[in-house]
């Protein structure tokens, strides 16, 4: 096989062998161009070929047309059907010419300003003249006063009494809601009201004491007539037994 050159800038890479061999494990088909032409087989360069084995950096193809696998080397094969185009130089903007013949300009300076002309109106003199003090204390603030709680409201106690002599105080203070009404006993708001030394308080208290007291000794009464009718009539079922 005769020689073939080389050229060095579109050769097959690591990675494109990489991804070669990765395809051929696969199972796809993995194809690659000539750099060269093979004047000896009739192929030009560009021709495609397909990858059948890799074994480092050399390739066994099976050219298009070509009925052989055939050994070349990566720098022999490249990824791309045409020869990569190297990038255009980049130009260097034109640098800008100053003519020679323009000044340099230098920086203006500020105007400097003109004094004011001496008055010449003359001065009167203030030796002779008193300095009145008008210096003056400035109160300090003294603490400001602490704010005084607000006295609470009046509060009145009311004394409920029922129709079963059960008794119930409650509570109001100021414009506040009653409280609940709390049970007490008809025997601590008669001992209240004569430690109160009200004659009228005593009296209404005592007056309505002495009606359940007296309600209390009728219904006692009404129920030992009724039990002494029921022992009656208990004793006389016996006999007729």
């Amino acid at each position: 096989m005769p020689p073939r050159g080389r050229a060095v800038n579109d050769s097959l890479t690591p990675e494109n062998l990489t991804t070669l061999a990765a395809a051929l494990a696969e199972g796809r088909r993995a194809t690659v161009y000539l750099r060269e032409p093979n004047p000896s087989l009739g192929l030009p360069d560009g021709t495609s070929a397909k990858v059948v084995s890799i074994d480092g950096n050399t390739v066994t193809i099976s050219p298009k047309g070509v009925n052989d696998e055939l050994p070349y080397e990566a720098e022999e094969l490249r990824i791309t059907r045409n020869p990569a185009t190297p990038p255009a130089p980049a130009k260097r903007p034109a640098a800008k010419r100053i003519p020679a013949s323009a000044p340099a300009r230098e920086p203006a300076s500020a105007p400097t300003p003109k004094r004011p002309a001496a008055a010449t109106a003359p001065v009167a003199s203030t030796a002779s003249t008193p300095t009145a003090s008008t210096g003056s204390e400035v109160p300090t603030p003294g603490p400001t006063p602490r704010r005084q709680k607000k006295a609470p409201g009046g509060i009145s106690v009311t004394i409920h009494a029922g129709a079963d002599n059960d008794w119930s105080v409650t509570v109001t203070q100021g414009a506040k809601r009653p409280t609940k009404a709390q049970s007490v006993s008809p025997e601590s708001v008669s001992r209240a009201v004569r430690e109160l030394g009200d004659p009228i308080a005593r009296d209404a208290v005592e007056a309505v004491i002495s009606h359940a007291r007296e309600e209390a000794a009728r219904r006692v009464a009404e129920l030992s007539r009724q039990l002494e009718e029921a022992r009656t009539t208990l004793a006389a079922l016996e006999q007729d037994v």
